[in-house]
């Protein structure tokens, strides 16, 4: 199997208006306002060969009130029915239900989705924007808490290649001096210390992945620190706490750019807040940059820039 390609992801988000003029002027990606059900429209962003849908937390399309962040994803399906059964997938509701411009879906049991809130959609065809500051999708990050699981359920169940996987860590290295003005100078290197990590798997859909994150580090704890650059520990004690508050889910989405200290100061310079003034080092050889969620109506989102498609 060649698994499933990503036909959208639900944003949920305060003042969808808001945040879509973000996302149309300082992103400059193209908005195509798309009917869910038969009596409202919502901005949908096409971004390479998938899209962006912004829902209030309220929006019963969702199922239910909902915190803001990223919501669901769907799964492109040419028969979303047919799809889950072959799977062996239990189905929250009754039947399929009428989604983004009356394309039926079905949503998925997310115990067999490793706590991913996951649908299968009949494919979308939405105006993609023109490639620019936002090339597409890079991946969709994941809160694991067992990414060995999260494989077992989109890799060998719904047959999603594995991109790759690594583990992110950050090590505190001392080094003791001891100076005198007859013996000269020592210096002693103390064995390195493990502050922080995340054991991290790609599994890919489409164009874009799921970036499954998981604590590596037992000893967890910690605060992120306003107004500072993030780290890895940093990374490591949010996707700790979002599981210690919301269990396994979706976390953020990143989206992918040729020139992220540029997005960054851009974005800053139109008076919105961010985490990283400037990228730093991230998974798969890359340089991130996180934009603070209060400037995207509570979605945590962040830019990367990386070598490849």
């Amino acid at each position: 199997m060649s698994g499933y390609s990503l036909a959208y992801v639900a944003l949920a988000v305060d003042n969808v208006d808001a945040v879509a003029t973000i996302f149309a002027r300082d992103l400059g990606l193209r908005r195509v306002d798309c009917s869910v059900g038969h009596d409202r429209r919502v901005p949908v962003f096409g971004v390479g060969a998938s899209a962006m849908a912004l829902f209030e937390p309220g929006d019963p399309f969702l199922g239910g009130p909902a915190k803001p962040g990223v919501h669901h994803i769907a799964l492109a399906a040419e028969d979303p029915e047919a799809a889950a059964r072959s799977h062996d997938i239990a189905v929250v509701d009754d039947g399929p239900r009428e989604g983004l411009e009356g394309a039926l879906q079905v949503e998925l049991d997310p115990a067999a989705t490793s706590g991913v809130r996951t649908r299968f959609s009949e494919p979308l065809s939405i105006e993609t924007s023109e490639p620019g500051t936002v090339e597409r999708i890079d991946h969709i990050g994941v809160a694991s808490a067992d990414n060995d699981s999260a494989i077992e359920a989109f890799s060998r169940r719904l047959g999603c290649p594995v991109e790759s996987r690594q583990t992110d860590l950050e090590v505190r290295t001392t080094i003791e001096s001891f100076t005198s003005d007859k013996y000269g100078v020592v210096y002693h290197n103390r064995p390195s210390e493990i502050v922080g990590g995340l054991r991290v798997a790609f599994v890919t859909t489409g164009d874009c992945d799921l970036e499954f994150l998981q604590n590596f580090d037992p000893a967890h704890g910690g605060q992120t620190e306003n107004g500072r650059p993030g780290s890895t520990k940093q990374d490591q004690n949010a996707i700790a706490r979002f599981i210690a508050r919301r269990g396994p889910g979706l976390h953020h989405i990143a989206l992918k750019t040729g020139d992220i200290d540029g997005v960054l100061n851009a974005l800053q310079a139109a008076g919105h807040r961010v985490i990283d003034a400037a990228g730093r080092p991230g998974s798969r050889r890359a340089l991130i940059g996180f934009i603070h969620p209060s400037a995207l109506g509570g979605v945590l989102v962040h830019f990367v820039q990386r070598e490849g498609p």
